[in-house]
């Protein structure tokens, strides 16, 4: 099949200048040659020339090699991906720019976006930041459009500047800055997805004057969107019902971000990004649900569904930065916003107990405040040291209400966070760079629901170390080590949840949630080690071990509420975990490392993990929804006889179980997503854009299943996904 979609080359090729050592050719090998392309492990086999000395050719450096040298030169690692790389692809969705770097997978359904996972891990083990802050509450990643961002920063380790609640790592969003000498950018998209049709316009407006500047970005989409599953669930008592949904989901949304920036003298810059989003949603659809065998008598029913939402965000952060002497610096950032959420889900109809007729409402707002410090000052032999106080606090306000059942009610909770952190990065000698620092952090999570008040305080201190070896300081080969202590906090929600009834009859499957105050913060030792060789060209070969020890890891238990006869889901401190991992990149060009291969810019990664908590029997006690790997292979190549650019990349992560308790078990279907895109350039300023995504694609399947207690139930749904084919004009105005 993998010969099917990326066929061999049959061509004759030769080395060019730069050599492959015995490490670097395992690196080629293990991160796309022998992972896609098998020739190409053959083909180094080859004698390398003699280095040329023909100059009849000059190569031009740009932002990628400067991203490249960036990530070099940082002594904590960090992967930096600029808008050449983030704009290639032709993506509609920042999630989808995400998915194809390294270590980088999304939840959900192909094609459909999802959470964010470094490592294969989620739900606060991947902390997101935007412009160096956490995100607000409320706020999503796909809400972004790759036009709104200026680069995209990973940090496989923490550090104390940027936070250590970060077991799995980092991803900073950095977004669009303003160049004067820039064009406007305008972007008008045209999308088809099962048959179903959706538009979308971006624009960005870089302001030209002084001591002003920066940039202004507006998106506005409407957007349709087909949805269906099919869930076959069978009981030990021969209950087998089928249920089929289906639906249609229309989006209206304007995005709208600006960040200006005025230089004054002295090194004194004031940075304002004021951030604003409205989104309406409705959705449209049916369920059907069927008994097909059973003791009692078989049923049959329908009922339609309605899915109403309104989201609305508004921020303002600020930067205020000022050179105190020749080696110190100043820098207060601040942040104010709220967000307001109002939903409405109806289903009517239904006539049986296979279905129930539901009415809920919820609506939430959120108003989240920040103050950041930080001192900066360079000292002698190198050392740089950097000091912080930070200071955030979130207040929510919920009502809620769920007909289905008498259960509901409103919630009003705080999250009040401080911190403080200094550390210090110096260059030891020539081969030796080094970066130490600590970081306090203290959370205090206080709500009232229906249940009574409930508080939550942790504290947590974390000693961070990383450094650099350099084997040779004149050449590009380096080594970097970490040892880290990093932690995940509880959710608002975890810890106060409101109690939260199924939409469907009360199963071990299907359970009511609520949630539990008297979580701990799940803490992990951590230990990276990486091996690096820079090409001279601008290509990079990476390879990256780690390893992360969590105690008190939390995770949804199932279990009989005796005295409502209900199954209740609840988060638990449930014991120990450990994960560990091997990360590969290869990224170059085809004809840099070959003279006579043709100009492919190649862009590869492979990432292998493994993972088991220690309270929980095996096989497949992983960490929840944590594969055994992730790949992505994928180019780009500009053809020299024509205005035309073409390329792809293809995404793969294979099935798993993962036996979550004692009872409970889940699986994870294969994802596999192929996209493909051609640019025509008309013009220097006009470009023509068709992107097809998720090229093959495959229904995804899930499936839960709880075997204890007398009880047996398992769960497997089937989620088709669509080829999407994505038109766009690109204008330099």
């Amino acid at each position: 099949m993998r010969s099917q979609i990326l066929p061999t080359i049959p061509r004759v090729v030769r080395p060019a200048s730069w050599t492959l050592t015995p490490v670097s050719r395992l690196l080629l090998a293990a991160s796309c040659g022998a992972t896609f392309f098998p020739s190409w492990a053959q083909a180094q086999t080859a004698q390398p020339s003699t280095p040329a000395t023909d100059l009849g050719r000059i190569e031009i450096r740009g932002n990628r090699d400067n991203d490249t040298e960036v990530r070099r030169e940082s002594t904590a690692a960090k992967i930096v991906i600029g808008r050449e790389e983030i704009e290639k692809q032709g993506d509609a969705t920042l999630g989808e720019v995400l998915k194809r770097l390294p270590g980088v997978t999304l939840g959900g359904a192909p094609g459909r976006g999802g959470a964010i996972r470094m490592r294969g891990l989620g739900g606060g083990y991947t902390q997101i930041l935007m412009d160096g802050e956490r995100v607000p509450p409320g706020f999503s990643i796909d809400s972004l459009t790759p036009e709104q961002v200026e680069k995209i920063e990973i940090m496989r380790a923490p550090t104390a500047e940027t936070g250590a609640r970060a077991i799995a790592g980092t991803i900073n969003i950095v977004l669009r800055e303003g160049q004067k000498a820039n064009p406007d950018d305008l972007k008008i998209t045209r999308t088809q997805e099962h048959g179903e049709g959706s538009s979308q316009v971006n624009w960005v407006h870089n302001l030209k004057t002084e001591p002003l500047g920066g940039t202004f970005t507006l998106s506005a989409m409407d957007q349709y969107r087909p949805d269906e599953s099919h869930t076959l669930t069978e009981t030990d008592t021969g209950d087998e019902r089928q249920k089929d949904v289906k639906a249609v989901g229309h989006r209206k949304a304007i995005h709208a971000n600006a960040r200006l920036q005025w230089r004054g003298e002295q090194g004194k810059t004031l940075t304002l990004t004021p951030f604003l989003i409205y989104s309406e949603y409705e959705a449209l659809g049916q369920i059907q649900s069927r008994q097909l065998s059973g003791p009692s008598v078989l049923l049959s029913d329908s009922a339609n569904t309605r899915n109403r939402s309104i989201f609305s965000m508004g921020r303002l952060n600020g930067q205020w930065a000022q050179r105190l002497s020749a080696d110190d610096r100043l820098e207060v950032r601040f942040g104010v916003g709220q967000s307001k959420y109002d939903y409405r889900f109806d289903q009517t109809g239904a006539t049986t107990p296979l279905l129930l007729n539901t009415f809920e409402t919820q609506n939430f707002v959120d108003k989240s405040y920040s103050l950041n410090g930080k001192w900066t000052r360079a000292m002698e032999n190198g050392h740089q040291v950097v000091s912080g106080l930070e200071l955030e606090g979130v207040r929510r306000v919920e009502a809620a209400n769920a007909a289905v059942s008498e259960d509901g009610g409103d919630l009003q909770a705080r999250t009040f966070r401080w911190a403080g952190y200094t550390q210090d990065e110096f260059k030891i000698n020539p081969n030796w760079s080094a970066h130490g620092g600590l970081r306090y952090e203290s959370i205090l999570t206080e709500g009232t629901n229906e249940q009574g008040f409930k508080s939550n305080h942790s504290a947590v201190l974390t000693p961070l170390l990383h450094a650099v070896w350099k084997p040779d300081a004149d050449k590009r080969d380096q080594v970097r080590m970490s040892l880290t202590r990093s932690y995940k906090t509880p959710t608002l929600y975890n810890l106060v949840a409101r109690y939260v009834p199924s939409r469907e009859p009360n199963s071990p499957t299907r359970p009511d949630r609520v949630g539990n105050p008297d979580l701990r913060p799940e803490l992990a030792t951590g230990v990276d080690v990486a091996f690096e060789r820079y090409l001279a060209s601008g290509g990079v070969l990476s390879a990256n071990v780690f390893r992360r020890n969590i105690s008190d890891l939390i995770r949804y238990t199932t279990a009989l509420n005796t005295s409502t006869n209900k199954w209740v889901s609840t988060p638990m401190n449930v014991g120990d975990a450990v994960t560990q991992g091997l990360e590969l990149e290869a990224k170059f060009r085809l004809d840099q490392a070959w003279t006579d291969a043709l100009p492919i810019d190649i862009r590869s990664n492979v990432s292998f993990f493994h993972s088991k908590v220690l309270q929980v029997p095996g096989p497949n006690n992983r960490l929840d929804q944590q594969p055994s790997m992730t790949a992505n292979f994928g180019g780009d190549y500009r053809l020299r006889s024509l205005p035309l650019t073409l390329g792809g990349n293809f995404n793969w992560n294979p099935d798993y179980d993962t036996r979550r308790s004692d009872q409970q078990w889940a699986y994870q279907g294969t994802k596999q997503v192929l996209d493909v895109y051609a640019l025509w350039k008309v013009s220097a300023a006009t470009g023509l854009r068709l992107t097809v995504s998720n090229l093959t694609p495959r229904d995804y399947i899930t499936g839960t299943s709880y075997i204890g207690h007398s009880v047996s139930e398992v769960a497997r749904t089937t989620t088709p996904n669509w080829r999407m084919v994505q038109l766009r004009l690109e204008m330099k105005i």
